[in-house]
């Protein structure tokens, strides 16, 4: 008798801003490794989040939302989103009931030209009713024959296990890429950068949070507890006083309830120091943004 063949592949997931990428592919994974919130351009990098079994891998991307850029870290948010169709095994092109199809034909273009298995995910289903779905279905089948479609609802999870099943049908036969215990190929100062900047999207308005990067200048962790020192850079002066707030009070607010997610995800006991700085201009600096870990042409 022999062994079974180990099964890996990337399942790459792309899409529009706001169609509910993230959503997916914490559900898919089973991890919350994405950052969720309302605003469009939450996703800045491209995450990884692997899913193990005995005998597969399956390695989930999630991705920014594809958009037409005005600064150059948006470009490198294109080039990850851009990327991730030329190395996927599968991918998974999201939308919802919602968007316009013929919203960023150009992307949608280069999807059509893909070689790997392409599923076309239409989420939100929950917003809508059989008799519109059905047309919305019809109408993807128009612009990506090619393509399985596929109807969920990521915030309930409604058919995701039918998605889940499809997508490993489809995972080529491979060692795995990566450790078995492996969760994501992120380092763990990675998402307390995340988590910081989940909340200033949650708690402040208009441009601020596109203004925000945010550094981890320390993490020290021992047996019962991780000692953070994190600078939350802005472009101008006049950010940093929002930021910070009156009294320091909006600044206090960040801190308090980032620390209780990253206790919740780190399961340790977090001492977190925060600092605001100004690095004028940096989301168009080119030395910058590599410093940051943005991928520049």
């Amino acid at each position: 008798m022999t062994d079974e063949i180990h099964k890996s592949g990337f399942v790459n997931i792309v899409g529009n801003p706001n169609v509910g990428k993230s959503t997916l592919m914490n559900r898919l994974v089973g991890e919350r490794i994405s950052i969720i919130t309302s605003k469009a351009q939450t996703t800045r990098h491209r995450i990884m989040g692997i899913v193990n079994t005995e005998s597969m891998q399956i390695v989930y991307s999630d991705t920014p939302g594809v958009l037409h850029p005005n600064y150059k870290l948006q470009e490198s948010m294109l080039n990850f989103s851009e990327s991730a169709l030329g190395d996927a095994d599968v991918l998974l092109y999201v939308t919802d009931v919602v968007e316009k199809t013929d919203k960023n034909e150009e992307f949608l273009n280069r999807v059509k030209t893909v070689e790997c298995p392409v599923l076309l995910i239409i989420n939100k289903i929950d917003l809508s009713n059989q008799k519109d779905l059905e047309g919305l279905v019809g109408l993807w089948h128009t612009l990506l024959p090619k393509a399985d479609i596929l109807p969920v609802s990521a915030q309930t999870g409604f058919n995701v296990d039918v998605l889940r099943k499809r997508v490993e049908s489809l995972i080529p036969p491979s060692p795995p890429y990566f450790d078995k215990d492996a969760l994501t190929d992120r380092p763990a100062r990675f998402f307390v950068t995340e988590i910081i900047r989940e909340k200033i999207l949650l708690y402040y308005q208009k441009e601020i949070p596109y203004s925000v990067e945010i550094i981890v200048e320390e993490f020290v962790e021992s047996e019962t507890n991780i000692r953070m020192k994190s600078v939350i850079i802005v472009e101008r002066e006049s950010q940093k006083g929002i930021i910070i707030g009156h009294r320091g009070q909006a600044l206090k607010k960040v801190g308090i309830t980032a620390r209780k997610d990253l206790e919740k995800f780190f399961d340790k006991k977090v001492f977190l120091e925060m600092f605001v700085k100004v690095e004028t201009d940096w989301r168009n600096r080119d030395n910058v943004l590599r410093k940051f870990g943005y991928q520049i042409d």
